[in-house]
């Protein structure tokens, strides 16, 4: 079993057909797949599956905490179901592929005081952009 289905099950989210495909399709490292890209893979293992379907399903699996909803640039929303250990993006700028990285040092306090101005802190979204081997020997 995903350790998001096991994460799912450990709320008592009740387990359909549909969402546990939806989980199942969004299990695995370095999966960024747009709502679109999901469906297809969803409909490959469930073909009654429907759009709105996936759709409120990644919608309550964001509202849960459960998956993160990646926007990296003007392309489709991707969602992560990497939502539990803190990590950035590498982001290929050909292409839009996608990684998971985890780069030394912590973002929350490496913004000195006089960049601040006055806010107090709780999150960062840091993106690296690229050219993935892929399209760099294309």
């Amino acid at each position: 079993m995903s350790d998001l289905l096991e994460r799912l099950r450990g709320r008592g989210w009740r387990m359909t057909a549909q969402r546990r495909v939806v989980a199942e399709v969004l299990d695995g490292d370095h999966i960024h797949l747009t709502a679109d890209e999901v469906h297809a893979r969803a409909v490959a293992k469930l073909p009654e599956i429907s759009r709105a379907t996936v759709y409120n399903t990644l919608g309550e699996m964001v509202s849960l905490g459960e998956v993160i909803e990646v926007s990296t640039d003007r392309r489709a929303k991707r969602y992560d179901p990497n939502a539990h250990r803190p990590h950035q993006h590498l982001v290929c700028a050909q292409c839009g592929a996608i990684r998971d990285v985890h780069p030394v040092g912590n973002p929350l306090t490496d913004l000195p005081d006089s960049e601040r101005f006055g806010f107090t802190i709780s999150d960062v979204e840091v993106t690296y952009r690229g050219t993935c081997p892929n399209c760099a020997s294309a």
